[in-house]
């Protein structure tokens, strides 16, 4: 039974409405599931950011960390050597510190997708080997990332209550 504490809750937003191409509703949804993830950890408190509330030491910060990551190895072509360890926001990082890269990762990520109007079309990779096709990184960014905020909306609702998108 829920207790008789008001607990924040922020307004849900919809999914997008976006263009009829597969480009732009592709690119709607990641854009919309980046913004509602980055939205969940903002403000989030400190220690409790940082808390594994689960057996499989999952934080919120370390989400938006991880998925700094995911996007500058899919759209920038960074080779990522220890995933588990993009798990961990550095100690001397703020939250508002994870929170701006990640949100200028998102940009420099943008301006990369910018460049291709084909999404059948290979992303580069360092040395010329072949990346996936702009379709495919799409398609995983939305997994990854909708994955992912899932996990923080939890995550945040059991540090401080709060719910909603």
């Amino acid at each position: 039974m829920p207790t008789a504490t008001r607990r924040a809750r922020r307004r849900d937003t919809p999914p997008p409405r976006t263009g009829s191409t597969e480009a732009e509703v592709l690119r709607g949804f990641l854009d919309y599931l980046r913004t509602s993830i980055a939205a969940k950890v903002d403000g989030a408190p400190e220690p409790e950011v940082r808390t594994a509330l689960v057996p499989s030491g999952t934080n919120l910060l370390g989400l938006l960390n991880h998925l700094i990551f995911v996007e500058r190895a899919t759209l920038l072509g960074d080779k990522i050597t220890n995933w588990p360890a993009t798990f961990r926001a550095a100690p001397g990082d703020s939250v508002a510190d994870v929170v701006d890269l990640y949100r200028a990762t998102v940009a420099r990520a943008n301006e990369v997708l910018d460049g291709y109007s084909d999404l059948a079309a290979t992303l580069p990779r360092p040395g010329n080997q072949r990346g996936p096709s702009v379709r495919w990184a799409l398609t995983h960014l939305i997994e990854e990332t909708g994955r992912h905020a899932g996990h923080a909306d939890i995550l945040r609702e059991l540090i401080d209550g709060t719910t909603g998108r």
